[in-house]
């Protein structure tokens, strides 16, 4: 790490990080040229790094991968988890190798060209995951020139002037802007992804797209739902109209308490008029802020695919992948809404639900991609609580 300054790198180096405080990085450039300023992470996944570049949750993110080879399996059109990246960047150790792997269609640096997303290698990874571990996760500006020339002070400035995810809305520039239907079930080796059966003969999931996850969708088709998406925005009184027997609360970016303000008064129609509610990480926090809870950003956040999870039921321990940076207070949870899960690496809650309410939610993502099988489970457990008691009838 070098004091920032104006210079030209050397010849190897052609990218670089730029901290608000002022520290630099230098690295190897790959991917779009260019530069992006977000908040610097980091992630713990062995697997997945093309799942983690498109989930919505990354939007005005930088993530540091800590597992140094990256992008060896290449890329393929299956293994997206939105049509476009979201990840402003990424931070890898070794240097991009040609793929490995019967699926590649692509080199992972060509799909980074491709998708205008940018990437710097040669980084010492576990350097850098200690100091976001030690100090937080950094506001910073990632650039990548071929020519090897940056404007240092003037990526400072844009590093200084970023304000920081926290009070940020994200959702509404990464949802969908009009709702649809989803058919498409989970993958399979060799066959691809079921095709789905939409029959009206199944229960109804209205899911509110926030910035959610593909295999979320497939997880909820899987379990026997038919499912159509609506835009963040959307309106108790839109959602009525697709006759819902029950509604899924998405994943997302951004900080919930700003997403909330137009967000948690339509979760709040949804739980007065008894609908069966299900939430998974940004859908959590905002059902915790709903029930009258605070949310809290955290220090450096969880984000991988090996994190321990209590389950308080009957103690049952799950292994999880996790990517979040906002949490819900468990010390604010009102009389009405019980922890279901804690996280076993901090005791932070991963769980809850109302006990005047047929809504419950989690932090972590059961439906993995990349990560364990393990809570899968959750998807069932709601598909199959659908329709047992009358629905929302579109009047509260």
């Amino acid at each position: 790490m070098a004091d920032a300054q104006t210079s030209r790198a050397t010849n190897i180096a052609t990218g670089i990080l730029v901290f608000a405080d002022g520290t630099t990085i230098y690295g190897r450039g790959f991917g779009a040229e260019g530069a992006a300023v977000g908040e610097v992470c980091f992630n713990t996944a062995m697997t997945g790094y093309q799942e983690v570049m498109t989930d919505p949750s990354y939007a005005g993110q930088i993530v540091t991968f800590t597992f140094p080879h990256i992008g060896n399996v290449g890329s393929n059109p299956e293994d997206l988890e939105a049509t476009n990246p979201h990840a402003l960047g990424c931070i890898v150790r070794e240097d991009v190798t040609a793929p490995s792997n019967f699926r590649s269609t692509s080199h992972f640096d060509q799909w980074m060209k491709t998708n205008g997303r940018i990437g710097l290698a040669g980084v010492d990874t576990r350097a850098l995951t200690r100091r976001i571990r030690e100090a937080g996760a950094p506001n910073a500006v990632i650039a990548h020139s071929a020519t090897g020339e940056f404007d240092v002070p003037a990526l400072l400035a844009q590093a200084k002037a970023w304000a920081g995810l926290e009070g940020m809305d994200l959702a509404k520039q990464v949802s969908a802007l009009q709702s649809y239907t989803w058919e498409e079930g989970l993958w399979t080796l060799g066959q691809g992804y079921d095709a789905g059966n939409a029959s009206d003969t199944k229960p109804h999931v209205v899911a509110i797209d926030y910035g959610l996850k593909r295999n979320i969708l497939r997880n909820l088709i899987a379990a026997g739902a038919r499912v159509t998406v609506v835009p963040a925005t959307a309106t108790y009184n839109d959602i009525a109209a697709h006759k819902p027997d029950g509604v899924f609360l998405s994943n997302g970016p951004g900080d919930p308490a700003a997403t909330g303000v137009y967000a948690v008064p339509v979760i709040q129609q949804l739980i007065a008029a008894d609908t069966p509610i299900f939430g998974i990480c940004l859908g959590h926090q905002l059902l915790g802020l709903a029930a009258g809870a605070k949310t809290v950003k955290m220090f450096q956040g969880h984000r991988g695919a090996n994190h321990p999870v209590k389950r308080l039921d009957d103690g049952r321990v799950e292994i999880t992948s996790m990517n979040h940076g906002f949490a819900v207070d468990a010390d604010s949870l009102p009389a009405n809404a019980r922890p279901t899960h804690i996280s076993l690496f901090d005791g932070s809650l991963a769980g809850l639900a109302l006990t005047d309410a047929r809504a419950f939610s989690v932090q972590y993502h059961p439906e993995a991609s990349p990560g364990p099988q393990d809570s899968h489970y959750l998807f069932e457990r709601f598909v199959s609580e659908l329709g047992k008691k009358p629905a929302m009838n579109g009047n509260i």
